[in-house]
């Protein structure tokens, strides 16, 4: 069987700079940004050695063009975007395919998730474990899974959880408590 071959591709986006490689069958890795390409390039590496530098296909192009979006604040919906999870176990792509129906300005938890699924609560940690190894983060939007309470949890990615807290802000999403509400005191 030959070699997968992956390509990637570092770009500038409002939020910093993103990397994105791909395989004949789809997005395999998206890198969220960091301040330089050299740190986001040496990031998307570690984790796919053998990706080489290369020109986007036109449906890559169109996948880099709605990043650029989302980080000038659009309404992106992801969900058509082909990803190659080849790899992952079959209980980890179908969390993966939960998570692709939250849509822009929406959160969910790592227990509603499991629940989807027909899981048990004790499942949502196995929820929280794959979107920390979320291989194409933003594309299935990982930062729109919160832990219980509706906190923010954790965020493997660069800035970690600053940067989840970022992403939701940008589609408009308040985490945290909420502001006090002005009360009249009635005497």
């Amino acid at each position: 069987m030959a070699q997968k071959v992956h390509q990637y591709l570092i770009f500038e986006t409002a939020g910093g700079f993103c990397g994105i490689a791909w395989s004949d069958a789809g997005v395999t890795r998206f890198q969220l940004p960091t301040k330089s390409a050299e740190s986001t390039e040496r990031l998307l590496l570690r984790r796919l050695p053998v990706a080489e530098s290369g020109a986007p296909t036109p449906l890559i192009q169109e996948a880099v063009a709605a990043v650029k979006r989302y980080f000038e604040g659009e309404e992106i919906d992801f969900s058509s975007v082909p990803v190659d999870l080849d790899g992952q176990d079959e209980f980890f792509r179908n969390i993966y395919a939960a998570a692709r129906r939250i849509g822009w300005g929406h959160t969910t938890t790592y227990g509603t998730l499991a629940r989807e699924l027909g899981a048990g609560p004790e499942a949502a940690r196995d929820v929280g474990q794959a979107m920390a190894k979320n291989p194409v983060a933003l594309i299935i939007p990982c930062h729109r899974v919160l832990a219980a309470g509706g906190k923010i949890g954790g965020f493997s990615a660069p800035g970690g959880s600053t940067s989840k807290l970022r992403m939701l802000e940008l589609e408009g999403v308040q985490v945290g408590p909420p502001a006090p509400a002005q009360q009249s005191l009635d005497f």
